[in-house]
């Protein structure tokens, strides 16, 4: 379904089943990675390349749309430009809402529904500030946040302690495992140094998303340490930039 029209309940639950289905039972270097579009082009040319599935960067639909990361696009942006990737793909797609946008839990998973998404990326941290939330009124949210999918939407929980915590594994761990207790499906502790990650994916007791920078491990590597899913975050599209900054030059004679 390309989510030229919204899902009924029946099909939204059977897509996000198949899509948490992707993340088990992998061998360790075959992580399941999905590449980062910000938009119809981009979707298209992941997809058919190949990948089973794709997320939504949040840095770079702002980057696309005109805004800085860090929940600075307005909502109602954020969600048309999820909903046409959607729609460009046959995959299944998983929106990185950043915090939430000041969203009710119930408002969250009736907007990603409509987009066609199956499911989502939500971090512990307050953009605004750089500051975590605390633990348990996370947990919190994002079990309200389950109770409202009721199955529907695959919830990969975002964990901001090497990013703006004190980069303390045990703290990842206890987050990662107290977000598994909410319902979250997966865990992305975002930037965690790679040497971590076997003690992160064992603490965890769910799949672990690793993010895959230029220069570092490969997603095979990556799996190899304990990664169940690969991203590339916003990346991808600085890759992208800088090519059309270089055609800019070329062009301009500079």
């Amino acid at each position: 379904m390309t989510g030229t029209e919204a899902m009924t309940g029946t099909q939204a639950r059977a897509a996000a089943t198949a899509f948490r289905a992707l993340h088990r039972g992998r061998p360790a270097a075959d992580p399941l990675v999905l590449a980062n579009p910000w938009d119809a082009v981009s979707a298209r040319a992941f997809a058919e390349a190949g990948f089973p599935a794709l997320a939504t960067s949040s840095g770079a639909i702002a980057a696309v749309l005109g805004y800085a990361d860090g929940e600075q696009t307005p909502v109602d942006e954020m969600f048309a430009a999820v909903a046409r990737i959607v729609r460009s793909v046959d995959v299944p797609v998983t929106a990185d809402l950043e915090a939430g946008y000041g969203l009710p839990p119930a408002e969250l998973v009736e907007r990603l529904l409509a987009a066609g998404a199956v499911g989502c990326n939500l971090e512990d941290s307050d953009p605004a500030t750089g500051k975590l939330k605390p633990i348990e009124e996370h947990a919190a949210w994002l079990a309200e946040f389950q109770a409202e999918s009721a199955g529907r939407l695959v919830l990969n929980a975002r964990v901001d302690t090497f990013l703006y915590g004190d980069k303390d594994v045990s703290d990842a761990v206890a987050r990662s495992r107290r977000y598994a207790e909410a319902g979250a499906d997966c865990v992305y502790p975002i930037l965690a140094p790679t040497d971590l990650l076997p003690e992160l994916a064992a603490g965890a007791g769910i799949p672990v998303n690793a993010l895959a920078l230029p220069g570092g491990p490969s997603p095979k590597q990556l799996g190899r340490l304990g990664a169940t899913r690969v991203t590339f975050g916003h990346t991808l599209h600085n890759r992208i930039t800088a090519t059309v900054q270089d055609l800019a030059r070329e062009l301009s004679g500079a």
